[in-house]
């Protein structure tokens, strides 16, 4: 029977070890990273432990994705806007969301929108979540139906007025609505594939929502992600802050997670 050390290997025991030591020394940065936390709760940690990222944009193949760029989450008027507009103002989401746009389209990669719609049939669900709950009883993404876009024009579910010079230029697509959260349920990928396009930038609504639940299925599908983390932003609840929730699965998951700033340089630069 081999002993702890045999053959130079390391042993549970050695890693053991090693965690603990890691744990040690991580423990002196604590009064730091708390106060950091407290200063900012969502600053990147002093001492990632997780790998950097090695995305590399090919304009080529690659598309700006934005999730719900409607009225109902961006706008004063929207009928989330009492729980989501202080992470949206917070993070100048609504601007940064037309500088991704303004600077995809200047550089001619594709674009594409993945809209949030609700149909009064969609009304007959015999079950929801907690969120689709709400989103029901408070009529958000309504629309008359899906053939219809009677009083669709400056409605929650409408885009937000200074995108709509990108959304209806007869170049981004449009997918069909997602009915939860993520693209599982939408022609995204399908559109995507058929450009030859498997790298993503993502930005949109909700953080921890749709957003996230797109970056997990595009993951799974095999595109590449990048997700502007200042692009995005959620409900502030009692349950907790849905962006905060989101930048932990981003960090966590995402191929890249990147800035508004840093994606117009990179687009910018070819």
């Amino acid at each position: 029977m081999c002993n702890d050390h045999d053959h130079g290997k390391l042993t549970r025991r050695d890693a053991l070890r090693g965690a603990l030591a890691t744990g040690a020394a991580a423990a002196t940065l604590t009064g730091a990273t708390a106060a950091q936390a407290q200063e900012n709760p969502y600053a990147d940690p002093a001492s990632p432990a997780l790998p950097p990222s090695n995305m590399k944009l090919d304009l080529s193949r690659a598309a700006l994705v934005v999730t719900d760029p409607q009225i109902d989450f961006l706008h004063p008027d929207g009928v989330t806007w009492g729980v989501v507009g202080a992470s949206v103002t917070e993070h100048d989401t609504v601007d940064n969301i037309e500088r991704l746009f303004k600077s995809a389209k200047a550089a001619g990669i594709t674009v594409a929108v993945s809209p949030h719609y609700y149909y009064p049939t969609d009304h007959g669900w015999k079950f929801e979540g907690a969120l689709e709950k709400l989103m029901h009883k408070i009529g958000m993404f309504d629309r008359k139906g899906a053939l219809n876009l009677d009083g669709f024009d400056g409605s929650g579910a409408d885009w937000m007025p200074q995108y709509k010079q990108y959304i209806e230029d007869g170049k981004t697509i449009v997918t069909s609505p997602h009915k939860v959260y993520g693209n599982d349920t939408n022609d995204l990928s399908l559109q995507l594939r058929k450009r030859g396009i498997d790298q993503v930038i993502l930005a949109g609504m909700s953080a921890n929502l749709c957003t996230e639940s797109h970056m997990r299925e595009l993951l799974e599908q095999g595109f590449e992600v990048a997700v502007v983390r200042d692009a995005t932003a959620a409900a502030k609840l009692p349950e907790g802050d849905g962006y905060q929730a989101a930048l932990i699965n981003f960090r966590y998951m995402a191929n890249a997670l990147w800035t508004t700033e840093h994606v117009q340089g990179l687009l910018a630069a070819g």
